[in-house]
């Protein structure tokens, strides 16, 4: 037997840790689904709604800014909300799996592969 896996019992345990952090991480997964979070641009004329896995599923657009001689500045605002949802989306996703592997005793900072 090598040394450190502290025989047989210590094996199960280890194998239903694994299990549950598996499960852990589809409910995450799932969670992350519907998690939403908002990125903004423009002082809050241009929302873009993500959700924590980085879809977007919503755009808010202040009418105030369709002037047809800013059509770039309004397409760059639009971007730049977009981009800040998915940055905000990735964050989240990052604290949540902060949270699930520190709640299952590991460290903060592993990178799972997902």
């Amino acid at each position: 037997m090598l040394k450190g896996l502290g025989g047989l019992g210590d094996m199960a345990k280890m194998m239903k840790t694994a299990q549950e952090m598996q499960s852990k991480m589809v409910e995450m997964q799932e969670s992350l689904e519907t998690m939403t979070v908002t990125g903004e641009s423009g002082a809050g004329l241009v929302k873009a709604t993500a959700t924590a896995k980085g879809v977007l599923t919503g755009l808010d657009i202040d009418p105030s800014i369709f002037n047809p001689d800013e059509k770039e500045v309004v397409e760059d605002l639009i971007l730049a909300a977009i981009k800040d949802a998915q940055a905000k989306a990735k964050a989240k996703s990052e604290e949540e799996m902060a949270a699930l592997t520190e709640g299952m005793g590991l460290p903060k900072d592993m990178k799972l592969p997902f």
